[in-house]
C-alpha cells in the first residue's frame, strides 16, 4: 500500500500515530448533532433547515459545512413532489368572486381564510384531507380526514375553525371552485356564521398557494416514501404532523 500511495512506511506509521484535528474532532461532535436531528424530524430536513436547528441550540455553523457533513453520513432532505391537481371544477354550481385577489398577508388574524383539500395515498385506497388556514399567521385552524371526498370534508374543517377561533362577522373564506365548496351544504354553513365567501379562478392554483404550499410541505416531509397500511395508520400520522409539528 505504500509503494501505491508513494509514501515511506514510518510516514505511515507517523500518520496513524497522529491525533486528530480540533476541527475533525468538532466536525465529528457535530455529526451526532445533525444525526440526531435529521431523525428527530424523520429525515424531512435538509442543511438550511438543520442549520436553523443548530443555532437555536447554540450551535453556528455555515450551511455549506453542515451540507459537507450530512452528505459523509448519507443524510438528505426530502425532494419536492409534483403538483397533482384533484379540483373538480366542471359543475353547474354557482361560483364566488376572488376577494382575496393573492392579497396572503391579512393584517389581523380571523379575517381572512383559506381551504383546500388533498389526498393522501394509503394501502386501503385514498385518504382525503381538507385544512382551514388563517392566512394572517398561516396556522391550520381547521381540518378534517375521510375516504370519500363529499362537501362534508371541508365542512369539518370549517366547523372546527368556528370552534376554535369563534370568528367575527365579515370573514372571507377563500378556496377554490370543487364541487365541495359551491355545494348549498357549504355556502349555507359560510352564510349561518357570517361569512363572506371567495373562490380562485378556474384553473389557477396559484390563486391559493399558501395552502397549495401547506400541502407541498406537507406531502415532501411527511408522505413521499411512508406507504400508510391503513386510513388510520395515516389519520395518526397527519394528526401528529399538523397539530404538533406544525403549530
Amino acid at each position: 500500500m505504500c509503494r501505491v500511495l508513494q509514501v515511506t512506511p514510518s510516514g505511515f506509521r507517523n500518520w496513524r500515530r497522529r491525533p486528530l484535528s480540533t476541527r475533525k474532532i468538532e466536525d465529528e461532535r457535530l455529526k451526532l448533532l445533525i444525526k440526531d436531528l435529521h431523525g428527530e424530524h424523520k429525515g424531512r430536513y435538509g442543511a438550511p433547515r438543520i442549520q436553523i436547528e443548530l443555532a437555536e441550540l447554540g450551535h453556528h455553523h455555515s450551511i455549506r459545512r453542515i451540507a459537507r457533513l450530512m452528505r459523509d453520513l448519507g443524510l438528505y432532505g426530502k425532494t419536492r413532489r409534483k403538483f397533482v391537481k384533484t379540483t373538480d371544477s366542471r359543475h353547474s354550481l354557482a361560483v364566488a368572486p376572488n376577494l382575496v385577489d393573492r392579497n396572503f398577508t391579512p393584517e389581523t388574524p380571523n379575517t381572512v381564510w383559506a381551504s383546500d383539500i388533498t389526498s393522501i395515498p394509503t394501502k386501503e385506497g385514498w385518504l382525503y384531507l381538507a385544512v382551514t388556514m388563517d392566512l394572517f399567521a398561516r396556522t391550520i385552524v381547521g381540518w378534517s380526514m375521510d375516504h370519500t371526498m363529499t362537501a362534508e370534508l371541508p365542512l369539518g374543517a370549517l366547523n372546527m375553525a368556528v370552534s376554535r377561533r369563534s370568528p367575527p362577522a365579515g370573514l372571507i373564506h377563500h378556496s377554490d371552485r370543487g364541487s365541495q365548496y359551491a355545494s348549498h351544504l357549504f355556502r349555507t354553513a359560510l352564510k349561518d356564521n357570517e361569512m363572506l365567501c371567495s373562490m380562485s379562478r378556474k384553473g389557477d392554483c396559484w390563486d391559493n398557494a399558501v395552502v397549495e404550499s401547506f400541502f407541498e410541505t406537507l406531502k415532501r416531509e411527511l408522505v413521499d416514501g411512508c406507504v400508510y397500511r391503513s386510513h388510520e395508520e395515516a389519520r395518526k400520522a397527519i394528526f401528529e404532523y399538523v397539530e404538533v409539528l406544525s403549530t
